[in-house]
C-alpha cells in the first residue's frame, strides 16, 4: 500500500458506522511501501517531467492546455520514455525484511 494519508483507520470511521469501519478494518493486513517506493511517486515524477518540458509557461487556454499536455503525452509514449526507477527488489528486501520469509538452510 502507498502512503496516501486515507489509508488509516480513521477513514473507514468517517463513512461507516463504528462496528461496521472495525470489521471492514480487521480484514485488510496492510503492509505500507517506503515512501520513496510509491508509486505515488512515480506518478508524480511524471508529471514534473510534464511540468518542465510542457507546462512551464502561462497558457490561458484549456483547450491549448489539453492539446498541449497530449502532444507530449504521445511524445513520451512514443519514445518509449521510462522512470529510472532505483528502488530494487534487493533495496526492498533490506528495508522491508521484516515481511520476507527467510528460509534457514
Amino acid at each position: 500500500m502507498d502512503n496516501l494519508n486515507t489509508h488509516h483507520p480513521g477513514s473507514l470511521y468517517e463513512v461507516f458506522p463504528p462496528d461496521k469501519a472495525k470489521a471492514l478494518w480487521d480484514r485488510f493486513e496492510f503492509v505500507s511501501t517506503p515512501k520513496h517506493g510509491s508509486w505515488l511517486n512515480m506518478a508524480e515524477i511524471e508529471l514534473n517531467v510534464l511540468t518542465g518540458q510542457c507546462l512551464n509557461r502561462r497558457i490561458d487556454d484549456i483547450t491549448l492546455v489539453r492539446k498541449e499536455a497530449m502532444a507530449w503525452q504521445n511524445f513520451r509514449n512514443n519514445k518509449k520514455a521510462k522512470i529510472n526507477w532505483q528502488f530494487t527488489t534487493e533495496h526492498a528486501r533490506i528495508k522491508l525484511s521484516r515481511l520476507y520469509p527467510t528460509f534457514d538452510s
